[in-house]
């Protein structure tokens, strides 16, 4: 197997690992809660914690890439989430289990960033949008096969193999590395910038553990409500802190390539639609359709199927139709997807949900492939660590910010329409219209990228520039 193939593969396995365990603990928190003596919503926190974890050390992990090596800062990194996962497993309070999930983020935050990072640096150009298929998988089946997965090991064995079982995956990764992977050249590390590192971390951390209040609601609003603020104040002396410092943890100026920008921007509207989806749609299944947990789990396992398949097509379309044609395509088709949700009932047939939803994430795994690879079209390589931490951050906080949209619109819907009680199947679909209508200002601004942007990388026989 090649070189181009089996990176990705390797990196992948860890990547699955973490992006399966996210989702998984969704279906599990009332067994989890029960098991330890607790309620499920303060349980929540436990995601809380997970998301914060991401939010301080992503950015991060560039530096220390560059600092220790990716190679061993990815094998650590699985080491740290291994442990994690087994204290997560032993937990038996609601304190000890919210801290082995930070410690989880901890691992899980430098993996998905520094794994991506490998693949700019030793993947050409030319060949990075077949890379980026490969390693974006994970990120596409695992909150698909999460709930259905998690549904059947809580119950049909215990809670704990929820976890327990990323022992001898990530073994198995770091393995894989050890054997496979050699060490490759890194940039000589920047000076670590500790007060940046302060701020952002403090910013990223208070919005989205404000935002998980806010839409979780195991704290009074109040916490969040401050945390948010607490972020607001932060970013500001961040954006003043970066403007007098020569070289500032998140490099604000690679904003001004405009491929990277563009990619940045328009994805967020992007990911707060997606982001939404599978928070919105198996409730709606559970509390509209009466379907159970299980149940609807594998309904939404159908957008696998999709996401799966075009990873074996990305490269070659990509290199027929060229970077505008599909990201506009990808957006415009999960938007349809999404807009369809807003008109299912109990009476819909189960086989055309599937066959949207294999359509839908077919369009929106194609969105992630040629993001992934886009986003560094016009990018150095001395940039692309600072270009690959700041999309990972925005990535992470559009789809946190996504749930928060979700979930506040269907609130003001329950609220405006019947002011109490579950919320009812109109309260759905307004929410989905909404995130629908959000997810098309993506297609939109994707409009905009010219026709020649990127055909170093996709290889599409377009004409003119080339994104440079």
């Amino acid at each position: 197997m090649t070189n181009t193939r089996l990176t990705p593969l390797i990196l992948a396995v860890a990547l699955f690992m973490e992006n399966m365990d996210s989702t998984v603990i969704a279906t599990s928190l009332a067994a989890i809660a029960n098991d330890i003596g607790t309620e499920p919503i303060a349980l929540k926190l436990a995601l809380t914690s997970y998301l914060v974890a991401l939010a301080i050390f992503i950015p991060i992990s560039s530096w220390m890439a560059d600092r220790f090596g990716a190679r061993n800062v990815f094998r650590w990194a699985m080491l740290v989430f291994i442990v994690g996962s087994v204290a997560c497993a032993m937990s038996n309070s609601l304190l000890t289990f919210v801290l082995s999930r930070f410690l989880q983020g901890m691992g899980g935050a430098l993996m998905t960033p520094v794994a991506r990072l490998v693949l700019v640096r030793v993947t050409p150009r030319d060949q990075l949008v077949g890379a980026m298929a490969w390693l974006s998988i994970p990120g596409l089946v695992g909150p698909i096969v999460g709930p259905p997965i998690g549904g059947a090991i809580t119950t049909f064995f215990s809670w704990h193999w929820i976890f327990l079982i990323n022992v001898p995956i990530g073994i198995a990764g770091v393995l894989l590395v050890n054997r496979f992977l050699p060490e490759w050249q890194r940039n000589a590390p920047r000076r670590m910038d500790f007060i940046g590192f302060f701020l952002a971390g403090t910013t990223f951390a208070g919005w989205v553990f404000g935002i998980s209040v806010l839409t979780l609601p195991a704290l009074p609003a109040a916490f969040g409500f401050a945390a948010l603020g607490l972020g607001v104040v932060t970013a500001i002396l961040y954006f003043l802190h970066f403007r007098r410092t020569e070289n500032p943890l998140l490099d604000l100026r690679v904003f001004k390539f405009p491929l990277f920008r563009m990619t940045v921007v328009a994805g967020v509207f992007f990911r707060l639609g997606v982001g939404a989806t599978p928070f919105l749609f198996p409730l709606m299944l559970q509390l509209a359709f009466g379907l159970s947990p299980f149940a609807s789990g594998m309904v939404t396992f159908a957008g696998a199927v999709g996401a799966f398949a075009a990873k074996f097509v990305a490269e070659r379309i990509l290199r027929l139709t060229g970077f505008r044609a599909t990201l506009v395509w990808s957006t415009l088709v999960t938007a349809l997807g999404i807009f369809a949700q807003a008109i299912y009932a109990p009476d819909t047939p189960i086989p055309l949900m599937f066959l949207i939803l294999i359509v839908a994430g077919f369009f929106q795994s194609m969105f992630w492939t040629a993001t992934n690879a886009f986003v560094f079209a016009d990018i150095d390589d001395k940039d692309a660590g600072q270009a690959n931490v700041i999309s990972q951050v925005s990535v992470q906080l559009s789809l946190a910010f996504g749930v928060a949209l979700g979930g506040g619109v269907l609130e003001l819907s329950r609220l405006a329409t019947h002011g109490g009680g579950e919320p009812l199947l109109g309260d759905f679909h307004t929410a989905f219209w909404v995130i629908g209508a959000v997810t098309l200002i993506s297609t939109v601004m994707f409009m905009r990228v010219p026709k020649s942007a990127g055909l170093h990388i996709s290889g599409h026989k377009g004409g003119g520039d080339a994104g440079h």
